[in-house]
């Protein structure tokens, strides 16, 4: 393929909001369908790349940066980077950027709107009226769990989880949060990770995938969470044991959990989506018109200014 006259700007998904105009004047677009090429399209389409705009179900591998050697810039649409070998890149001179902060308030109110779901059985209720279940007035019929005035661990205690910590208050809740650091957070207690599940009647996931965080719940862990506990997991999905925690739900261990993100996505375990005290929801931890829109912008911001050659608002260490 004959490179083109401009730098070639590569976008292996459509992204929602995204004005490219401003960007045809520096950059030739190509890509941004709404499903993303097979591997050997991408590889040959995007060939003479300079900037590659991914997702976080897009892998940046070795490989990848092997075929595309005109890549001077990797635009992650998103926080976590568990998708991109930053060492691969960083050994290419390929400069990496990203999406943070932006999509803090949007992952934490979905955080406590699952937590909210679980504990009350929403979702089980819906389903439940939808079908025609609903026929009799029962007092002890679909008791859920009180929420208000009980015990929250949090761990990972960064920009997310401070922020779920922040909208936990309105419910009188107590905070533990499990960190490589202490916080100056009022209110909040740091404790070990093994004491935070065995003392917390809600846990809530908000760290990134790393080696050290993969599997973090395992099933020794889950079943060691305090019986009756739920799980919410708005981080990745490696982070937990996925068939262990079905397991504690089956048993009645853990009497809930709510899901936004799975280990193989978008491809849910069988034994999860059998289990009607588990809320799923499709990774919708920045789904607002408004975060998607502006993490957008933050991306091909980046774009346009490391093409310009200055030094990127949001480069990744």
């Amino acid at each position: 393929m004959t490179a083109p006259a401009r730098p070639l700007l590569y976008l292996v998904r459509a992204l929602p909001g995204a004005e490219l105009a401003p960007l045809r004047a520096s950059f030739e677009v190509r890509g941004g369908e709404p499903h993303p090429p097979a591997r050997d399209r991408l590889l040959a389409e995007a060939r003479e790349a300079a900037a590659l705009v991914v997702t976080y179900l897009d892998r940046v591998d070795a490989a990848l940066l092997e075929a595309l050697p005109r890549l001077r810039h990797v635009a992650s649409y998103g926080v976590g980077l568990n998708h991109v070998d930053l060492a691969a890149c960083r050994a290419r001179g390929v400069v990496v950027t990203n999406t943070p902060d932006v999509v803090t308030d949007a992952t934490a109110d979905l955080t406590l709107a699952l937590l909210l779901a679980a504990a009350r059985r929403v979702a089980e209720g819906d389903r439940v009226v939808r079908a025609g279940g609903w026929t009799t007035v029962d007092p002890g019929w679909m008791l859920g769990t009180e929420v208000t005035g009980k015990t929250l661990g949090i761990v990972g205690f960064g920009r997310i989880g401070q922020a779920v910590a922040r909208r936990a208050a309105g419910f009188s809740l107590r905070i533990l949060y499990a960190a490589p650091r202490e916080v100056a957070f009022p209110g909040a207690e740091r404790v070990e990770l093994d004491a935070l599940l065995a003392r917390s009647d809600f846990v809530s996931l908000n760290v990134p995938l790393t080696p050290g965080t993969e599997n973090l719940l395992s099933r020794e862990r889950l079943f060691a969470m305090k019986r009756g506990a739920i799980l919410v997991n708005t981080a990745r999905g490696a982070v937990v044991d996925e068939a262990a925690l079905a397991e504690a739900l089956a048993s009645g261990h853990l009497a809930a959990a709510g899901l936004d993100v799975f280990r193989d996505e978008p491809r849910v375990p069988q034994a999860l989506l059998a289990r009607e005290n588990a809320v799923l929801t499709p990774h919708l931890g920045s789904g607002t018109r408004e975060t998607r829109a502006a993490m957008t912008r933050m991306v091909l911001a980046d774009v346009l200014r490391v093409g310009r050659g200055e030094a990127p608002l949001h480069p990744v260490p």
